[in-house]
């Protein structure tokens, strides 16, 4: 393999404390719903796109109260994660990204909303090792379209995808590409190419 696409939630990190405290203020904040969000809700819910977090979560709420609340939600998500001073990367994440970095071209792709990827990078120090990245709040599109629009964009072969969720498998089997199962996460995968207890695995796996 040469390149390497890589999920963040459940993958790289795991911020799920920190954003459900975010959204339940924010969900107080503007009322509509009777949802309570926690850290083991959060993980079910990530890895989906943006608008199915807020149908599932806030199904209750009307249409536009949705789409206030999930606003503010990813208002004060991108606040308290920029105020956090605690290390939400899983283990070895930024030596192994760092060494892969040097053998390997490097790619982001999740179905977070617009920024959360760059917010991530920034925190993590791990934006020099990355070469592009897309995101379901850019474009609107599936993981499995983002995937191959990053291929195509940067004219990629020989690419593998590494995250944790069945719906990141079923997004690279829509683009072609072999899955790499993060069994750490916060999903449970069936059918992988292969799979890893821990990044630093990925070392091991690229030999």
């Amino acid at each position: 393999m040469k390149n390497i696409i890589f999920d963040v939630d459940g993958t790289l990190w795991n911020t799920t404390e920190v954003v459900a405290k975010a959204w339940n203020r924010a969900i107080s904040e503007i009322g509509g719903t009777a949802a309570v969000v926690s850290a083991e809700v959060l993980k079910k819910e990530f890895g989906k796109p943006m608008d199915a977090i807020a149908d599932s979560l806030f199904y209750d709420a009307s249409e536009e109260k949705k789409r206030e609340i999930l606003q503010k939600c990813c208002d004060y998500e991108h606040d308290d994660l920029m105020e956090n001073t605690e290390d939400l990367l899983y283990p070895d994440v930024l030596e192994t990204l760092q060494k892969l970095s040097e053998k390997y071209n490097l790619f982001i792709i999740s179905n977070c909303q617009s920024g959360y990827i760059e917010l991530f990078m920034e925190k993590a120090g791990i934006a020099k090792y990355i070469i592009d990245f897309e995101c379901f709040g850019n474009t609107g599109k599936s993981k499995g379209e983002n995937i191959k629009r990053v291929i195509e964009r940067n004219n990629l072969d020989d690419v593998v995808y590494v995250g944790d969720t069945q719906g990141d498998y079923e997004a690279t089997v829509f683009a072609g590409v072999p899955f790499i199962y993060a069994r750490y996460g916060f999903g449970k995968v069936e059918k992988y190419f292969a799979a890893i207890d821990g990044i630093k695995e990925m070392l091991e796996l690229c030999r």
